[in-house]
């Protein structure tokens, strides 16, 4: 017996030695993989939180659009930022015509979301318009309401230029609250192709 395992104690060495190396590297295998697992999180955390950061300072869109109209070169609506004056917008629209009443128009004022910028004529009845309705027409379910808008917001109107506003301000001011849309009808200058057109934009409400 002794000698059988004399004789096969080599053999036993050596598959007990290759045991030992199998478990040590797997056990190095493992320990690495574990490794690599921590740093992949650490890295991921890392990112996560730089997103994170990223999203919170990310600067809210400022852009505006403001609809310039009357004696400019190239009325329309226009892309502006919160800090742009009145005079920027004149200015991506061209500038203003050779007859504008630039003094009827305040430069200065600094622009918002919606803004109508009328520029009116030399000789032009009524004042230059810097409006905003955004507050009247949130108001009135998105209608100007002709019994509160002031002269800048009834411009704004399909066909009402700054002498027909000023002459509703009149009416209003002479008779009284309007009972009823068909009763700006009264009003001279505004017949029924003009009604038609800003009818479904007005209310009394």
């Amino acid at each position: 017996m002794n000698q059988i395992f004399k004789q096969n104690k080599r053999i036993i060495m050596i598959v007990f030695v290759a045991l030992a190396a199998v478990a040590y590297s797997f056990f190095q295998s493992a320990q690495k993989k574990e490794q690599e697992g921590e740093i992949f999180n650490l890295e991921n955390l890392e990112t996560t939180s730089e997103s994170s950061n990223e999203d919170q300072t990310e600067p809210i869109n400022s852009t505006i659009k403001v609809d310039v109209k009357g004696a400019v070169h190239s009325p329309g609506v226009y892309i502006g930022k919160q800090e742009d004056r009145v005079i920027d917008m004149i200015k991506i629209a061209g500038g203003f015509t050779e007859n504008a009443n630039q003094n009827a128009v305040n430069l200065a004022e600094k622009i918002q979301d919606q803004m109508v910028i009328y520029v009116p004529k030399m000789g032009e009845e009524g004042e230059g318009i810097v409006s905003n309705n955004d507050s009247n027409a949130n108001a009135s379910g998105g209608k100007v309401n002709l019994n509160s808008a002031d002269e800048n917001e009834l411009q704004t109107l399909p066909g009402i230029g700054p002498s027909k506003a000023a002459s509703i301000v009149e009416y209003r001011n002479q008779n009284g609250r309007f009972k009823n849309i068909d009763e700006l009808k009264n009003i001279t200058g505004i017949g029924e192709k003009t009604f038609e057109k800003l009818k479904d934009s007005i209310t009394v409400n």
